[in-house]
């Protein structure tokens, strides 16, 4: 990991480059002084060959010359005459270990010839093959009547020594340049690398969230003006950051508050941002098209090709559907990347409570003119029968009598249902709470359908959740919206059909399902089911045993809001419907 680091890469490339120029220059300054200690060893030795020789052409006396040439000669060198009538004289030597030279040796290699004069030579001693020493011999001539020379050679071995000495100290310099340099690549590195590495300790910071965090300024160089621009970075990321922050909250708030739903959808068709109407929308797509919405996140075929089609034509799009007895109409809009189209919103906008009011303001006058009008007949026919003694017997006058009697009594019950559902919407409803057993509270009210449903031959069940215990409610008021709810159920429910109670506790509420598998309710009339003088039966013909007013779910729907909860219905045509309402677990009730 070192090596892989800044630091180490740096001192690396350092200790190569000064090596590499120490390896250059420590072979170029072996090779100056090994030729230097040549140059002069070998000027030494002709200067001492050339003294002698010039004594020699001076004096005569051989003694002097001898006596002269063993003091000016090197202690550690030799020193050849070679005489213009052929003697031949050599010096003495402190290296026992440098060879004597022969005159015929001499004679052989040189010549005594003027090739030698001024010439360097290193040779290898014949005469002694027991030596293997080499040896630098230089020669000069004499000149005199006759050919005569002087030569002076030494051992290579002090010329080696010398440049070994000479080698030590240039290595030993070398090894402690490169030690130095190593401390100085080192430190330097460190230096110039720890700004660096505090970057990145506040770049993994500022990948974690933390802002706030700010990089020490060590030098005033480029190394320092790069942490100056961190943490300016900092505080400007910051910045946008919490600028960011506020939009996507504000924007989530307004999508949340929105009534209608927003969805915003790329180019794959995949949900980016919804809100909970748009939400509520796909739940009541993935229930009526049997789509498991918890495991299968999947959108509508009808908005994928729509997305398709605004994807392809780049034009604003609008379309109505109806889900689960809804009117939803949808506007998809393009979304551009500049000109590129990334994706598309869409805004969907329940338009269930505008058709209901216009379906209301169409049928309110028809449904209240024909509920009244029936039973008015029925009581001005009778009663003129009377009157005109059509009864002409006392059983025929009684029987006339009870029919006016039921169908007033049917006038009442209408006119107090009008008047009770008025009180309830202003509000005016005033409910006894008590603290109820729920599972005695259910029971009671399954025996008293279970004579009904077992003559239709129809499965009446309860399904109770342990967890439900207590529950502050009005017990008569629930027990209306649970007559009212399970009778439907019975009556819409073909022989061996099932209806079940269910109950589920929750954190805060507990939820209420009247299930049945009977016939079910149309679509486009599943908006409509809690508004006043609704009825399925369209034919408005009275059959045996159906004399509803079409109050009942109206009146319902005003008892579970007036406890604080909600009521639903989900239902599909020849599968069946499902009646849900929750009421709180903890609600101050006034």
């Amino acid at each position: 990991m070192f090596l892989r680091s800044v630091v180490g890469k740096l001192w690396i490339t350092i200790i190569l480059l000064v090596s590499v120029v120490l390896a250059i220059l420590t072979f170029l300054l072996l090779e100056f002084f090994e030729n230097f200690h040549v140059n002069e060893a070998e000027k030494d030795l002709m200067q001492t060959a050339t003294k002698v020789s010039v004594m020699v052409e001076q004096y005569d006396d051989r003694n002097l010359i001898i006596e002269t040439a063993e003091r000016v000669k090197d202690p550690f060198s030799r020193i050849a005459i070679v005489f213009n009538n052929g003697d031949f004289w050599l010096s003495e030597s402190e290296d026992i270990n440098l060879p004597k030279i022969s005159y015929q040796w001499l004679l052989n290699e040189e010549g005594l010839a003027d090739s030698i004069i001024n010439k360097i030579e290193t040779k290898q001693q014949k005469e002694l093959p027991e030596s293997n020493n080499q040896v630098m011999i230089v020669g000069t001539s004499i000149h005199d009547e006759y050919e005569g020379a002087v030569f002076v050679y030494q051992s290579l071995n002090a010329v080696k020594e010398t440049t070994q000495e000479t080698t030590k100290i240039i290595l030993l310099t070398a090894g402690i340049a490169i030690v130095l340099t190593t401390i100085f690549a080192f430190f330097l590195s460190t230096r110039i690398t720890s700004p660096l590495i505090k970057m990145r300790e506040g770049a993994m910071e500022l990948a974690k969230g933390e802002f706030n965090t700010k990089v020490p300024i060590l030098t005033h160089d480029e190394i320092g003006e790069l942490a100056m621009a961190f943490n300016r970075m900092g505080r400007q990321l910051k910045f946008h950051i919490n600028a960011l922050s506020q939009e996507k909250e504000q924007l989530y708030s307004i999508l949340s508050s929105m009534a209608d739903g927003v969805i915003t959808l790329n180019r794959k068709a995949e949900i980016i941002v919804s809100n909970p109407p748009a939400q509520k929308f796909l739940e009541d797509w993935h229930y009526e098209n049997n789509v498991d919405s918890n495991r299968e996140h999947k959108l509508p075929s009808d908005i994928e090709d729509i997305l398709k089609e605004v994807i392809v034509t780049e034009k604003e799009t609008s379309r109505e559907i109806f889900i689960q007895g809804r009117n939803w109409v949808m506007i998809m809009t393009p979304l551009y990347d500049h000109s590129y189209v990334r994706g598309a919103v869409a805004v969907f906008r329940d338009m269930t409570e505008e058709r209901r009011l216009d379906k209301l303001r169409e049928d309110f006058i028809a449904n209240v003119s024909h509920e009244l009008r029936t039973p008015i007949s029925m009581l001005q026919g009778y009663s003129e029968a009377i009157v005109d003694d059509i009864a002409e017997s006392k059983e025929e006058k009684n029987e006339l009598a009870n029919i006016i009697h039921e169908e007033s009594l049917r006038i009442g019950r209408l006119v107090n249902e009008l008047l009770d559902l008025a009180r309830m919407k202003a509000g005016h409803m005033n409910l006894n709470i008590e603290k109820v057993d729920v599972k005695l509270f259910l029971d009671r009210i399954l025996r008293k359908f279970q004579g009904m449903a077992s003559e239709k031959n129809i499965s009446l069940h309860l399904e109770l959740d342990e967890k439900i215990e207590t529950l502050s409610i009005d017990p008569d008021r629930i027990e209306q919206v649970f007559t009212n709810l399970i009778d439907n159920a019975i009556n819409h429910t073909s022989s061996g059909g099932n209806v079940s109670i269910h109950a589920e506790s929750f954190d805060d509420s507990i939820q209420f399902a009247i299930k049945d598998n009977g016939s079910g309710i149309p679509q486009e009339d599943l908006a409509f089911v809690f508004e006043r003088f609704y009825k399925a039966d369209k034919s408005r013909k009275r059959k045996k045993g159906k004399t509803g007013t079409g109050l009942g779910l109206a009146i319902a729907k005003n008892i579970v809001e007036a406890h604080r909860g909600s009521i639903s219905v989900q239902s599909k045509q020849m599968e069946g419907t499902t009646f849900t309402f929750r009421i709180p677990k903890n609600s101050e009730l006034t």
